[in-house]
């Protein structure tokens, strides 16, 4: 814009950037640097999902970046190493503490070895840096290590190969005084960190695994994360933000998946009051399986008055337990009696089978107000919602964990919830707000809501009709099938794919939708690239539950400057044996789109903000140079 047709706004806008510089150098060097940092390579992306609290597996696949790790040693120092070396190094950056001492044990750690691991990963660290800023490769440096690792990394060749000299020496010295292990450590966090830009968890931390509260606490410590939520998810943030139905749902989990320790050892929420309940109304069951029907019983109970509360959610054909004929031995589902398992049923009241006894009440008030006040609880889901959403845009792809709610003839699905008419990405951006007003406000409309997105029909976290309740009362397994929702139909067709994301802004040819949420079945022919291309499904296959059934250990997504590729992993052995042996996750890597030319910064959602913020600084310029504005304060 020339100066002379700056609106009076615009000028103001300009005085105010001016805040930010006491020179016109200072000015003049912002633009060079921005300028240059569109000119550097995109940055790799790191997609994983449904990750299910399995802790070991998540750290091996973080640590060695779904295989980037081992291909880059492979790529830049293989011709030099033999296989068993190259397994050697990559563990060593993996687990460089555990594995540091395992060799101090063996007695392997001699000078020379020191010399040419050190040697080996400084190499590796100056190849990964060349993609970034000189800046921001310092920022990620310990800062212990900040001064010394700069000066490796950015070596410079001089005629009588003084340099290479003076790094040998820095090295020499770090292991004779004793802080070669420490180096490596953080030499090896260094590696890591360059070899992936940003990482995208679509959804599915909790549940089914026993650590999730572990994962966590290692996302939280992520230097660029982002989070799309995933119906196991949300159904423990809406635990946190005081759901009954949502707490009911998330203690039924723990109990069917035997992992009680997450609730009462990581998140402190006692479950001794529900296990003497149980054992007074089931005495004659196993303690475990007693705490299990019991809760089972209240959440159905619960339920019932959500769904009754909220008749929008169209959710009436779950009101279940008021059509159980205990004489005849029976349950009417749809148009049909199922027979159902004999279960002794003292808690229900058949005048109205969703009131909960005085007793329930007492043990389901102990449990929100646990879950409510558990401080590290309240931590991870607050960073759910800081880093988390329903769905996102990033670098022109559309993220999101399950679907977006169709109907049967393709066209988005119309909710009516308070009383507005909500279909797509509208209804997605409503899902957003009111799972947030959960947590900050908890009005009973929006923690109700949470309980929707968790398992109802037409949820874009769960898109499939969930049978929980046949599946605990009638054996036969014909009542169990959930139907899902026809985006899973529709979403395998490459033109339904482009108009899902022309309606969320998104139309580059480059333009794809990755999700989770649906296990690959591998060894049923399934693939994760689905509709030409246009859909990416990557649930992790995580969950050792699902690796029978799936065949693999499901598949991770690496989008670099070249293309996108897909990672298909094997099950994750045990840390002892990664350890010892060597022992990697085996990863095999399929490439199924490569750009035309090599994509930049200037290419990114963020380089669209440098080129912006570069344009604005050279109208600034241009007014300073003209007097507009001073410059100088």
């Amino acid at each position: 814009m020339p100066v002379e047709s700056m609106t009076a706004e615009r000028l103001k806008y300009l005085s105010l950037l001016a805040e930010q510089f006491r020179t016109e150098q200072a000015l003049c060097t912002e633009i060079i640097n921005l300028s240059g940092i569109l000119s550097l390579p995109k940055g790799t992306e790191h997609f994983m999902s449904d990750i299910h609290g399995e802790y070991e597996s998540f750290c091996h696949i973080m640590n060695n970046c779904s295989g980037v790790v081992r291909e880059k040693v492979n790529l830049w120092l293989g011709d030099n190493m033999t296989g068993l070396e190259v397994s050697e190094l990559c563990t060593l950056i993996y687990y460089p503490r555990e594995k540091l001492k395992l060799l101090q044990e063996e007695g392997k750690l001699s000078p020379e070895w020191y010399q040419t691991q050190l040697g080996r990963l400084v190499y590796l660290a100056r190849m990964l840096s060349s993609k970034y800023t000189r800046s921001k490769v310092r920022k990620a440096m310990p800062e212990a290590y900040a001064n010394i690792l700069d000066e490796l990394l950015h070596a410079q060749t001089d005629e009588d190969d003084n340099r290479h000299q003076y790094h040998q020496s820095i090295l020499d010295t770090l292991v004779s005084i004793g802080s070669g292990d420490d180096f490596i450590v953080a030499l090896t966090d260094l590696i890591k960190y360059l070899a992936v830009d940003r990482l995208h968890v679509v959804g599915d931390i909790f549940d089914r695994g026993s650590r999730a509260d572990s994962v966590m606490d290692i996302l939280m410590n992520h230097y660029s994360i982002d989070i799309e939520w995933g119906n196991h998810d949300i159904l423990w943030m809406g635990a946190a933000s005081g759901s009954g139905a949502c707490v009911a749902g998330v203690v039924r989990n723990c109990l069917q998946y035997h992992n009680m320790e997450i609730l009462e050892n990581s998140y402190g929420i006692p479950l001794r009051p529900l296990a003497l309940f149980a054992e007074k109304i089931y005495p004659d069951m196993e303690l475990d399986q007693a705490a299990l029907e019991a809760i089972t019983i209240m959440m159905f109970k619960l339920e019932g008055q959500l769904i009754r509360r909220n008749p929008e959610f169209g959710m009436e054909d779950r009101l279940l337990l008021e059509k159980i004929d205990l004489s005849a031995g029976t349950v009417r589902i749809g148009d049909r009696d199922w027979p159902i398992k004999h279960r002794r049923l003292p808690t229900i009241s058949w005048d109205d089978p969703y009131v909960l006894t005085g007793e329930e009440e007492q043990v389901m008030k102990g449990l929100q107000d646990a879950f409510r006040q558990s401080l590290r609880l309240r931590s991870h889901i607050g960073f759910l919602y800081t880093r988390g959403r329903i769905y996102r845009r990033y670098n022109g792809n559309l993220l999101f964990h399950g679907c977006v709610p169709m109907n049967e003839d393709g066209s988005f699905l119309t909710k009516h919830l308070e009383g507005q008419d909500l279909s797509g990405q509208a209804l997605m951006n409503y899902a957003d707000r009111t799972a947030r007003r959960a947590f900050y406000e908890g009005d009973q409309k929006a923690l109700d809501f949470m309980w929707y997105l968790w398992c109802g029909d037409d949820s874009p976290l769960c898109g499939r009709h969930v049978t929980t309740f046949a599946r605990f009362f009638v054996p036969d397994e014909e009542a169990w099938h959930e139907p899902r929702n026809p985006y899973y139909v529709y979403c395998n067709n490459e033109q339904d794919c482009m108009r899902i994301l022309m309606a969320f802004g998104l139309d580059s040819e480059n333009s794809r939708i990755i999700n989770g949420h649906t296990p690959i079945r591998v060894i049923r022919g399934e693939s994760p690239l689905k509709a030409g291309g246009r859909l990416i499904v990557i649930d992790g296959g995580f969950c050792r539950a699902y690796q029978k059934t799936t065949g693999i250990a499901g598949y991770t997504l690496i989008a670099n400057s070249h293309g996108m590729r897909l990672m298909s992993h094997q099950p994750f052995s045990t840390f002892e044996e990664a350890l010892n042996d060597g022992r990697d996750i085996h990863s095999q890597s399929f490439e199924f789109v490569t750009y035309p030319k090599r994509l930049h910064v200037r290419d990114t959602d963020n380089g669209k903000r440098l080129a912006e913020r570069v344009e604005d600084l050279k109208a600034l310029l241009a007014a300073a140079r003209d007097g507009l504005i001073n410059l100088q304060k």
